[in-house]
């Protein structure tokens, strides 16, 4: 589908998720013939890999979206949703900050991520920490000792439904997916660190590798469509999932974060910034099942805009797949106005 006007978008996503405002917005309306023409000409170029884009202006609701009923993989996106649900069982009483966690061996789980790849030296950490080290530097340990300590990952899709999110799935730890999406067996300590796990990896035979890849790319698990990763970014910057002062740390914690500095980050505009997510799958057999960045941006001016960019099975390289997140988010910019 090449383009969904606004108007159709709205009523794309008025399907799917809770009712929320289309008009109203005091800023300049988004230039959809703009995207129209930009975003698909990037779409076209980055072919056979499928680009979906989602933007929403958060002063009125205004969005637009591209190849937006789809449901792509996550990756670490996820991991924005688990900091969410982690700081609601904090306001609940249920968990604090300062509460320390000791990472034992059966916790460790596949790169990517400091608190494995310094297991055992060192075991303990807070909860704050593994919170900047999941949400910020996408740590696969962190975030999976994070979801254990809270009941899993059932209970980050349950805080997701309950506060209006839906087409937004966590399904699996990243100790079951990564495995899972590569054809590999359950994840073995032996196997920790980028190294030792790439060299088992390629073990596994071509061929099942591949059956894994396709697997993975349509398996319903651990996805979201444009439409429930928009309004995950739009509840939280306005306060709808959190209390504010949650809602501060989360976002300062994704603003911080040093990751996809080649992705959205590298389209914005002077003085603009960013609070966001990034997700990325291993590269393996020529292909790249999932390149992603999502997040809001807050121009210069003070406007805001939920932004979701997925690359899916793209079989481009990095810097390439990059790119085409970055030349999205300038397109975004430029049709703002």
């Amino acid at each position: 589908m090449r383009f969904i006007a606004l108007l159709a978008a709205a009523v794309l996503l008025a399907a799917c998720e809770p009712p929320m405002p289309t008009t109203g917005a005091k800023t300049p309306e988004i230039d959809a013939a703009l995207l129209d023409r930009e975003i698909g000409d990037i779409a076209e170029a980055a072919q056979p890999g499928v680009l979906e884009v989602a933007v929403q202006n958060l002063d009125g609701g205004e969005m637009w979206a591209w190849n937006g009923q789809k449901a792509f993989p996550l990756q670490s996106v996820f991991k924005a949703a688990l900091g969410a649900a982690v700081l609601h069982e904090v306001e609940a009483g249920r968990l604090t900050l300062d509460e320390q966690i000791t990472i034992e061996e059966k916790d460790i789980s596949p790169p990517i991520g400091d608190v494995a790849d310094n297991w055992p030296a060192v075991t303990t950490y807070s909860v704050r920490d593994l919170l900047t080290r999941a949400v910020g530097e996408s740590d696969n340990t962190a975030a999976d000792v994070l979801m254990k300590r809270i009941g899993g990952p059932g209970v980050v899709s349950a805080f997701l439904r309950e506060h209006g999110v839906r087409e937004f799935r966590v399904d699996r730890y990243e100790r079951e997916l990564q495995p899972d999406a590569q054809g590999m067996a359950s994840f073995r300590i032996a196997w920790k660190g980028w190294p030792a796990w790439k060299a088992a990896r390629d073990t596994v035979p071509e061929d099942v590798r591949r059956r894994a890849q396709q697997t993975y790319l349509s398996d319903p698990r651990d996805t979201a469509t444009a439409g429930g990763a928009l309004n995950f970014l739009r509840r939280l910057a306005l306060g709808e999932l959190l209390k504010p002062a949650s809602t501060k740390l989360l976002l300062q914690i994704m603003t911080d974060s040093p990751t996809g500095a080649n992705r959205l980050k590298a389209g914005l505009p002077q003085g603009a910034t960013l609070a966001h997510k990034t997700g990325t799958a291993a590269t393996d057999l020529g292909l790249t099942p999932a390149t992603n960045d999502i997040g809001i941006v807050t121009l210069k001016d003070g406007r805001r805009y939920a932004v979701v960019v997925f690359l899916a099975a793209s079989p481009q390289d990095e810097a390439q797949r990059e790119a085409t997140i970055a030349r999205t988010m300038k397109a975004i910019v430029k049709a703002a106005g």
